[in-house]
């Protein structure tokens, strides 16, 4: 297929080279032209009206105000050549994917919303767990897209927003998973138990699971950096995940208790370090951090 890839962050170009290595033509473009060039075997763009365009488009943009700010003020819709298929992969608002699936629908471009479930090194081996909503054709014409780039597609209807609103619950559950590992530590070596042992033991049984395992791994070693997804985009989401609580009267009371205590972790300074390092609040208010 011909395909346009926007947006290279550590995701995105791990994504792209899956594409590339697929067999896909890939046009790339991401703000920073230094990215673009490291996907080896696409070809970078000089603007995003050279990617939204083809067979499908592909947009993996960090934020809410990054994808408003590429494809609708930069008024991709509006243009001559647009795209087969737009292919939203970035963790956004229910709100804003909501917007976006009438804006399409105006513009006559079929919206699919496939956020993702991994983290980098799992993009850069094809083996993510892609959410996908959207009208069934445009699903189906996207299938050798997501199954370059993932190992299953998890369907959740055809109202796009579906998938951004798993994407928000799965993410919340996430973070209360290193939440709950970071004071479980905490308290563990209150006691004398090193906060490691602890970690090693119940990811290894009661919670062996890749969130409990790769989290844990990476709170018993302390090991906050590089971040393979930082902190402030986990506090990002679950600051959307409220809001879209609040929107259909949910309430979330523990998420609005994580969002709190991610504040304090950015207060600290650790807004730019892996999400895991959302255990060292833990260990700071128990006098051991």
């Amino acid at each position: 297929m011909d395909v346009g890839f926007i947006g290279l962050g550590r995701m995105g170009r791990a994504m792209a080279g899956c594409l590339v290595r697929a067999g896909h033509s890939v046009r790339v473009w991401n703000r920073s032209p230094e990215a673009a060039r490291r996907v080896e075997g696409a070809t970078p763009v000089a603007s995003p009206a050279e990617a939204f365009r083809g067979d499908a488009a592909i947009t993996m943009l960090a934020d809410d105000a990054a994808l408003r700010a590429v494809i609708v003020e930069g008024g991709l819709l509006d243009g001559p050549e647009r795209p087969g298929l737009h292919l939203s992969m970035s963790t956004i608002s229910v709100a804003l994917a909501q917007d976006l699936a009438a804006i399409h629908a105006r513009a006559g471009v079929p919206y699919v919303a496939a956020p993702v479930f991994g983290r980098p090194d799992v993009a850069e081996t094809g083996a993510l767990n892609i959410v996908a909503a959207g009208d069934a054709d445009a699903v189906t014409r996207a299938a050798p897209l997501l199954d370059a780039m993932g190992a299953k597609t998890w369907p959740f209807g055809t109202e796009p927003h579906r998938a951004n609103a798993v994407k928000l619950a799965g993410n919340f559950m996430l973070v209360s998973a290193i939440e709950a590992m970071g004071e479980a530590a905490a308290f563990a070596e209150g006691h004398g138990v090193a906060g490691a042992d602890l970690l090693d033991l119940l990811t290894n049984t009661l919670f062996a699971s890749p969130v409990y395992k790769g989290y844990g791994a990476l709170i018993a070693a302390n090991r906050y950096e590089p971040p393979g997804f930082n902190l402030r985009l986990g506090a990002k989401d679950i600051r959307l995940a409220l809001a879209a609580a609040e929107a259909v009267g949910v309430p979330m009371p523990f998420a609005s208790a994580l969002r709190d205590t991610l504040i304090e972790a950015i207060a600290q300074g650790d807004g730019d370090k892996d999400l895991a390092a959302l255990a060292r609040v833990a260990a700071r208010r128990s006098g051991r951090g």
